[in-house]
């Protein structure tokens, strides 16, 4: 069993690798990249070479490629001690045309030329009012190199950054921060240092909390170890993937705290979720007169649920309730095979396969909005109504599929030899139904479970855009209408990987359900 475990969980992580390669290559080679500016204002208002430098810098920023302007090179030799900034000062001004460069800037732009060229990038210079023009046909004012990243440096780079350790040197060296380590408190300076809570402090990490309490569930927390997923440019600038679906959504929740300089108001910041933003302080007063050092951005206190959290409640009460719905009436159906209950089953069965699901969804919405149910969803409403239309949308369809192959499932059986063997051996309709008829059809559906159990974290991509649910499948959608490539990679991992664990802990609770069932190699 454990041999057959490692051997799937390993094939489950080359899937995922797989998935999010085709994903990367969809979205970073087949797709027009000039779509991620379709809804960016700044861009819109950009001019000639700085619309060229702006374009470059995005593609750079989103993952298509890397991009190094001759600017950027010269002060990096400033800072190798290869240049001093006069000299820099003098070469790094472009002519109009190459002939028009002076002696100093012509030899470092043919440095600059050659290394990159060297390692694969492409050297261009732009005009400021003609197109865009090759190194040799001339041009003014910019010069720079670029390379498009090759899938499998993207790759690298993304699985190598999903796990984060955070240590004492995340602040960069030279920054004055005080004296770097780790403080162990029992009594957390957060709750007036009265109140047991045991707590653990960096300085020169990126959290101020590495573990803390509180009492928000599951009560303990950490940021000594981060999972990333990737991080958003469109929705959620600059943010993880991952903390965007974590993080508490709705209107600000303020309670009374007193910041560490000892200021106490109403606020709805979360002092424990401090990251460090350098120079943060001497920007604003309203920092300095809260915070005593850099570790000022903080998340905040909201009434309403996180993505994830609203996918999940609605989810998991449509998953009940469709194996409330469809596995008694899938054993009726197949009890009474070609009965009433069974033609009235099988008509809503074919109703569900052959009518498109968008189409039964803006069905459901309708009757229940003629009865007075809301039909779109309210993060500051207090009525639990608003759950019911969704919650049904997603467990009708579900309960008609678990009503098929139950029925299916169980008719088979109902043919197999050992009915009638166990007919003539003179056991009751009942418990040959029950006890033997229906614990095989069940199997099938048991190892479906876990996956309507994890699924339930991935959102429904329709009906929350149907009943504006801010939950995870709404934001994928947002995602793809914004090109937020960062959130489309990033939800595709977390797909990936609900499934590769929902198939690993469908064979493991088969396994339990019917011992007959092995993953050894034993009986080969």
């Amino acid at each position: 069993m454990t041999k057959y475990l490692l051997k799937r969980l390993l094939h489950g992580l080359v899937s995922i690798v797989i998935v999010v390669a085709i994903v990367m290559v969809l979205i970073y080679s087949l797709l027009n990249r000039a779509l991620i500016f379709s809804n960016d204002m700044t861009y819109q208002k950009q001019q000639n070479n700085a619309k060229i430098s702006y374009s470059f810098r995005k593609w750079q920023e989103y993952g298509y490629l890397d991009y190094v302007t001759f600017a950027d090179y010269m002060n990096g030799l400033v800072r190798k001690g290869e240049l001093d900034a006069e000299t820099r000062d003098e070469a790094i001004s472009i002519g109009r045309k190459p002939e028009n460069d002076s002696e100093i800037t012509a030899e470092y732009v043919e440095k600059f030329t050659k290394e990159y060229e060297s390692k694969g990038f492409t050297v261009e210079r732009y005009n400021a009012v003609t197109s865009r023009k090759k190194l040799a046909s001339g041009g003014q004012q910019i010069l720079f190199a670029h390379r498009d990243r090759p899938l499998i440096q993207r790759l690298i780079t993304y699985f190598s950054s999903i796990v984060t350790i955070d240590t004492i040197h995340y602040v960069d060296e030279g920054t004055d921060i005080g004296e770097r380590g780790l403080t162990f408190t029992t009594h957390d300076p957060l709750y007036g240092g009265k109140k047991f809570a045991p707590a653990i402090i960096g300085n020169g990490t990126r959290h101020k909390y590495l573990m803390y309490f509180d009492n928000q569930f599951p009560f303990f927390h950490q940021n000594l170890i981060t999972i990333s997923l990737g991080k958003s440019y469109s929705l959620n600038n600059g943010v993880d993937v991952l903390e965007t679906m974590l993080n508490s959504q709705g209107s600000y929740v303020t309670r009374p705290i007193t910041f560490p300089t000892g200021l106490k108001e109403d606020s709805a910041d979360d002092l424990h979720t401090a990251t460090y933003t350098e120079g943060s302080r001497e920007v604003s007063q309203v920092l300095m007169d809260r915070f005593e050092d850099d570790y000022t951005n903080v998340t905040t206190r909201k009434n309403g649920m996180s993505k994830i959290g609203y996918s999940f409640s609605i989810g998991i009460l449509a998953t009940c309730l469709a194996y409330l719905l469809g596995v008694p009436i899938g054993i009726f159906m197949a009890r009474h095979k070609e009965g009433l209950v069974d033609k009235i089953g099988t008509v809503y069965i074919v109703f569900i396969m052959a009518v498109p699901s968008l189409a039964y969804i803006f069905l459901f919405k309708a009757i229940g909005g003629s009865i007075g149910l809301p039909t779109t969803f309210d993060m500051n409403s207090t009525s639990r109504l608003m759950y019911l239309l969704p919650i049904i949308s997603l467990a009708l369809p579900s309960a008609a599929n678990l009503m098929k192959w139950l029925r299916r499932y169980m008719i088979d059986q109902m043919n197999s030899d050992y009915v009638k063997f166990a007919r003539s051996g003179g056991l009751s309709e009942n418990e040959i139904f029950f006890k033997h008829i229906f614990k095989n059809a069940a199997i099938p559906i048991v190892h479906g479970i876990p996956g309507a159990l994890l699924g339930a974290l991935t959102g429904a991509i329709i009906t929350e855009r149907v009943y504006v649910v801010p939950g995870t499948g709404d934001f994928l959608t947002r995602a793809i209408n914004a090109n937020d490539n960062g959130v489309i990679v990033g939800l595709t991992m977390w797909y990936a990987l609900l499934s590769v664990v929902a198939i690993i802990l469908g064979d493991i609770l088969m396994a339990i359900v019917d011992p007959r069932i092995s993953f050894t190699d034993e009986n080969r």
